[in-house]
């Protein structure tokens, strides 16, 4: 039998967990002047002195939350670095430090986790957060995957989900339905694929769709850009669930009603001819989809000048008062409760 060493595959035994925690962490530096100490000891050493500190943890299972088949393992890495600092970003907050920690089968050899780590890495330096700690251990099956993260912000700067007025104006980042679509048409080509191995995929009319479900973006330069434009929201969270679903949270934590325009819902033009090929409705996708990891915020009504004709926020609606409900007003102006129907990780 002829060795195919074209794919060199070290064994995790062959280092201990200390000797592959060093490994994969040997390259990271530190760039934040909070961190004292990262990697090498006990626990990492923070200084933030007079400044406020969120954290945020989260946790990817294999099967659950991600498909190997199709996600490549750098961008996994990626993606769990960026969907926690979404969430610190999520705060009005600065990311600052992550946490990784790790549990894998024995069919996962040391460049695997080289591959995810890099992704990992990738992600610290674009966001520039430090990796400061985590732990490996053995897991019977699959990967799982819990990162950390920690920001920091002025005390006066914290916004939390629950400061929503009524008459405050409904914000939201970018554009959404993406990441839902690019993960339907990863399973469409995954089912083509177990019928027939030898087929190529073919995904370049759909390109944006799956970048965004496999390389999602965490909009920390909406937060710088807020505050260049002086304008601090009344409530914010990221939309990792759907958007009704994050509505919703907006609405109960602060006890108001809303008004969605259907008609305002940013919809990039991949994600409507998608939708028209799938036979989708593309509200429905923008409303229960989930994994955009745009930013939905509130802001008084005085500071819409300020955003107004921004390119990279939509006013999609406004805040009522709570005995109003909480509603989309459709395209032929109807008006129908809002239900959450995003994902829910314990639904069967």
């Amino acid at each position: 039998m002829i060795e195919d060493k074209s794919f060199k595959s070290t064994k995790i035994s062959d280092l201990g967990e200390f000797g592959l925690i060093d490994h994969l962490t040997k390259q990271f530096e530190i760039s934040n002047a909070t961190t004292i100490k990262g990697v090498g000891d006990d626990a990492a050493v923070l200084d933030f002195k007079n400044q406020q500190v969120v954290l945020t943890t989260d946790l990817l299972i294999e099967g659950v939350h991600f498909d190997l088949s199709y996600m490549p393992l750098k961008h996994l890495g990626y993606k769990a670095a960026i969907v926690n600092i979404s969430d610190v970003c999520a705060m009005n907050a600065t990311p600052t430090q992550i946490t990784v920690s790790i549990a894998i089968s024995n069919r996962f050899p040391l460049e695997a986790l080289e591959e995810l780590y890099s992704g990992i890495k990738f992600a610290c330096e674009k966001y520039g957060v430090d990796l400061v700690g985590g732990d490996t251990t053995s897991s019977t099956k699959g990967m799982l995957i819990s990162v950390t993260a920690l920001g920091v912000l002025n005390t006066d700067e914290v916004v939390y989900r629950s400061g929503a007025k009524p008459n405050d104006l409904l914000v939201v980042t970018g554009d959404l339905g993406a990441s839902y679509l690019g993960l339907q048409v990863l399973e469409r080509e995954k089912q083509v694929f177990l019928v027939n191995p030898q087929s190529q995929p073919d995904l370049t009319a759909y390109d944006y769709l799956v970048e965004r479900h496999l390389k999602p973006e965490a909009r920390k330069d909406i937060i710088e850009m807020l505050k260049v434009l002086e304008v601090q929201p009344t409530s914010m969270i990221d939309i990792s669930d759907g958007l009704s679903s994050e509505i919703l949270h907006l609405c109960k934590q602060s006890n108001v009603g809303c008004k969605l325009y259907e008609d305002k819902i940013p919809l990039d033009q991949q994600v409507i001819s998608t939708c028209e090929e799938f036979n989708i409705n593309s509200t429905t996708v923008a409303l229960s989809g989930g994994e955009d990891y745009e930013l939905l915020f509130t802001i008084a009504q005085e500071d819409f000048d300020k955003i107004k004709g921004n390119p990279s926020m939509t006013i999609i609606g406004f805040m009522t008062e709570a005995k109003d409900g909480v509603n989309l007003i459709t395209r032929a102006n109807q008006q129908i409760e809002l239900t959450a129907q995003g994902w829910n990780s314990f639904g069967e």
